[in-house]
């Protein structure tokens, strides 16, 4: 029988199959990358056998626990533990702690499927340590620069050609701004924290020890970047890209309505995915709403309500540049202007996407030779 298991790091650099004992409502705050929840209780089982235990001790919610999972309901558990068992013979399972509740299915398994499968000592708590772990010290440890630029010039364009980025907003599930929420929904904040973890693991696995990162702010959506990195990243230094005018408009214009659009239809259906789409772009635009001013408000928002329209009528989006390029002149610049000039002592080099890739790609060779 292969050893119960304390060796985080393999196992997420391994990708290692896991099943989840714990009760949906734990797993649903926090869980790690493609881990399957097999729980031992669900949800209102778990509420009693707690109660028991504040009100009667351990031995009387061990014996409401065993009751409440018996027969049938054992059985159907059972043969999903089995099957997942049998399918992933390399994984572990694993509960809150590594403790009583890993232990009853390792001995069910053992005992009633014939099947030795070994558990994770310490359970979620110690993994989730280690991957908090695993951020400070990177953050301790390596060194790290951010890409800045107004909006629309693609820095998670050039992002993505890199291979050492941390791509906050694709952990994230969101695109960062006022119009950022996309179609699908964003992760838990303990799911995005250990998503971000692993990314580091893995590449400082590589050798990867100097991070590019888009600068950003504290919440990206709903989520909120680590502390420690984010004090960082007050000092780290940057990258500027620059783009023309025009070229952020088209890019803003991909990225915010053909794509996001089609990314509404994909999930949804033909019907529903444009309704919400249009539903989601105004929102977006009202939550703005203090800040653009009434009679600014009132304006693009015209604008963008005609372009929606033009859009569901024929496909067009045309339109949709009249209030990208209001957002951009009076409200997107001059508050970047004014970001970029407080940061200014910081921008190391400025250049358009080609220049800047080819900047951070020399500055992440001459790292690695230090």
């Amino acid at each position: 029988m292969r050893p119960d298991c304390t060796d985080f790091r393999q196992l997420f650099l391994d990708d290692v199959p896991m099943m989840d004992m714990r009760a949906p409502v734990e797993f649903a705050k926090g869980a790690f990358p493609g881990v399957v929840n097999l729980p031992l209780m669900n949800d209102q089982e778990r509420q009693k056998v707690g109660t028991c235990y504040k009100q009667q001790g351990q031995v009387a919610a061990i014996a409401l626990g065993h009751q409440l999972v018996s027969g049938a309901t054992k059985q159907a558990r059972l043969e999903a533990w089995a099957a997942f068992a049998q399918a992933h013979p390399e994984g572990y399972l694993y509960c809150f702690r590594g403790g009583l509740r890993s232990q009853i299915v390792q001995g069910w398994l053992r005992e009633e499927a014939g099947i030795q499968y070994p558990r994770i000592k310490g359970g979620y708590k110690a993994m989730r340590t280690f991957l908090l772990e695993t951020t400070q010290q990177a953050v301790e440890q390596c060194d790290f620069v951010l890409v800045g630029g107004l909006t629309g010039t693609g820095k998670t364009d050039v992002l993505h050609q890199l291979g050492n980025v941390l791509d906050l907003e694709g952990h994230a599930n969101h695109r960062g701004s006022s119009f950022g929420k996309r179609a699908t929904a964003q992760p838990a904040q303990i799911d995005f924290e250990n998503q971000l973890a692993i990314d580091v693991l893995k590449k400082r696995a590589r050798g990867v020890e100097q991070f590019v990162l888009e600068d950003e702010g504290r919440i990206v959506g709903s989520c909120t970047v680590p502390l420690e990195l984010y004090q960082g990243m007050q000092h780290y230094p940057l990258v500027w890209l620059e783009d023309s005018f025009a070229n952020r408009v088209e890019r803003i214009l991909r990225d915010y309505v053909v794509n996001l659009s089609a990314e509404f239809v994909s999930v949804h259906g033909e019907e529903d995915g444009r309704r919400l789409f249009a539903e989601r772009m105004l929102q977006s635009m009202a939550n703005i709403y203090k800040r653009l001013g009434g009679e600014r408000y009132q304006r693009l928002s015209q604008i963008l309500r005609e372009a929606l329209d033009e859009q569901q009528r024929s496909g067009a989006v045309d339109l949709h540049r009249g209030w990208i390029e209001g957002l951009l002149n009076e409200y997107y610049d001059p508050m970047y202007a004014y970001q970029r000039a407080a940061k200014v002592e910081r921008i190391e080099f400025a250049g358009d996407a080609v220049e800047v890739r080819e900047y951070l790609k020399a500055r992440a060779q001459r790292e690695r030779h230090l």
